[in-house]
């Protein structure tokens, strides 16, 4: 009974926080000066002269059916709330009319969670790995030098490390291709071995920012940890510092990480904007940025549904299974 209330909670939680997302998504692009319909036909009409006013009010009328602009403020969220909910239709998408926008997301959707996947990934295990030894060797030179590196990295940018690695090596020392090229079709070794190869630099821009934050994370951890009682017990036992550091230390530091790392990978959903459109990367990133620019509503609406939908399910997810993987917590 108590679970069954603990997860009725948590799924009017999770219910509403995806209502409110979507409704905010709806709204704001609506407050954008510009109108995608009027856009798309100004670049037509200035392609022809040939359009009479008539054919321009009955394509401006077929635009604004298709974009889900006819009807009041009102009319337009009750069928965009009945598109997303039961048909998981965002409609066509403006720059790249008549494509869906579900089909644009489905496409651009694994490069994002390809790039943002691994290398979220790579940072956590590098940075707690780094981070545990650097905070139970506090006193170590190595460990204060790592907490010094770790300090300067994480405030910078992510952007400001892509900016670099592309003057670094792609002009001072051309060894990766300025832009990506992921002009590839099918599954291959080599297909593949480009992808790694044109994936390698914003990758990097990515793990560096990230395996600054989890140094600093776990070695604030690690280091209250192990002046606990029971660790020095442990120590006092006689123990080996190995089994000192895997049974009594990691267990009660790492469980903290594995949550922030659950939420990490429900925001990978949004995309790295600046450094997917600095490397000319084909992911979600780029699709937002596209959309903001040419104020494709489909695009934007649908784009950030997408993420709303995995950063509330990411969150969900963690708060269900974390009394199973921590007995100090129960559903309460």
């Amino acid at each position: 009974m108590k679970f069954l209330k603990f997860l009725g909670s948590r799924l009017v939680t999770y219910v509403f926080t995806i209502l409110v997302g979507m409704t905010i998504v709806f709204f704001i692009p609506r407050f954008m000066p510009s109108d995608p319909v009027e856009s798309m036909l100004g670049q037509m009409m200035s392609k022809s002269s040939s359009m009479d006013p008539a054919s321009v009010d009955a394509m401006r009328q077929t635009l604004n059916e298709n974009f889900g602009l006819n009807g009041s403020l009102g009319e337009q969220y009750i069928g965009y709330m009945g598109r997303v909910i039961f048909t998981r239709d965002f409609g066509p998408s403006l720059t790249m009319y008549p494509v869906p926008v579900k089909d644009l997301i489905a496409t651009s959707l694994p490069w994002t969670i390809g790039l943002l996947g691994i290398s979220t990934v790579i940072s956590w295990i590098i940075g707690n790995a780094i981070g545990l030894l650097a905070g139970i060797k506090k006193d170590k030179v190595y460990s204060k030098v790592l907490e010094g590196i770790s300090i300067c990295i994480y405030p910078i940018p992510y952007y400001i490390f892509a900016l670099t690695l592309i003057m670094l090596f792609a002009y001072i020392i051309p060894i990766f291709p300025l832009s990506a090229n992921f002009n590839v079709s099918g599954f291959s070794w080599e297909n593949l071995k480009t992808i790694v190869w044109n994936s390698i630099l914003p990758a990097l821009s990515l793990i560096l920012t990230g395996t600054g934050w989890w140094v600093i994370s776990m070695m604030s951890l690690s280091r209250n940890t192990n002046e606990e009682d029971f660790v020095s017990f442990a120590r006092i036992k006689g123990l080996k510092e190995r089994r000192v550091i895997s049974g009594y230390i990691l267990p009660n530091t790492i469980l903290p990480q594995i949550t922030m790392l659950a939420l990490q990978m429900g925001t990978i959903f949004n995309g790295a904007l600046i450094t997917e459109i600095l490397f000319n990367y084909p992911g979600i990133g780029s699709l937002i940025y596209r959309g903001v620019l040419q104020a494709d509503y489909n695009l934007i609406m649908g784009t950030i549904t997408i993420s709303i939908f995995a950063v509330a399910t990411a969150t969900l997810v963690v708060d269900l299974i974390y009394p199973f993987i921590d007995p100090r917590v129960r559903y309460n």
